[in-house]
């Protein structure tokens, strides 16, 4: 007596599982992939779209990155960032930063308004809508702070690090007549993915 030929909902149930399981693979990889490449706007040297708000995220995490590339003096105490005249990258700075480290040392995000002192900081970031801008860098300067700031001018006012916008996208500038007037040591990576680096004969 012949066996009858299994049904053939029977012989498409794994097959179908199996192509499931290749699909659901393949979207994992995608997905993997698309983060790799988010994430890597966050290391220095990679720029990024300036699309509405994503500017101001890949600028606070611009400002995480540029932490690990300064020789600050060994302290046991948390590095500190202050964020004047731009409240969203200091909120989404604290956000980045909250929970990590740099060289061991925790990071302490303060969002400051005029009037404000500069002790303690280790970082001073000048929004484009900040008062008293080219001051506030002078102060910094007598104190030893890594200034970074977002305005056309921001290298001949005095900042370190100035972000601008180069065909939508977010770059940034050094200044090492800056960075020596601050007492500052960059690193040559870092230097090295700057989109500019005013020398001290320019």
């Amino acid at each position: 007596m012949s066996r009858s030929a299994p049904a053939s909902g029977a012989v498409a149930a794994p097959a179908a599982r199996r192509g499931l399981r290749r699909s659901v693979l393949i979207m994992l990889v995608l997905l993997c992939a698309s983060l790799m490449v988010a994430l890597s706007c966050l290391a220095v040297g990679v720029d990024a779209p300036a699309v509405n708000g994503v500017e101001r995220g890949v600028k606070a995490a611009f400002l995480y990155k540029f932490l690990g590339y300064v020789d600050y003096p060994q302290d046991a105490g948390p590095l500190v960032v202050g964020v004047l005249g731009a409240d969203d990258i200091g909120a989404e700075l604290a956000r980045i930063t909250s929970g990590r480290n740099v060289g061991g040392r925790a990071i302490t995000v303060r969002v400051l308004r005029e009037g404000d002192g500069l002790t303690g900081l280790h970082m001073l970031f000048v929004g484009a809508d900040a008062p008293r801008g080219a001051a506030l860098l002078r102060g910094a300067q007598q104190q030893g702070v890594l200034t970074v700031t977002e305005s056309d001018n921001g290298l001949q006012q005095g900042s370190v690090i100035n972000f601008r916008l180069v065909e939508e996208r977010v770059r940034f500038e050094v200044s090492l007549p800056a960075a020596e007037k601050n007492g500052l040591k960059l690193s040559s990576r870092l230097l090295s993915v700057a989109y500019h680096v005013l020398k001290g004969n320019q």
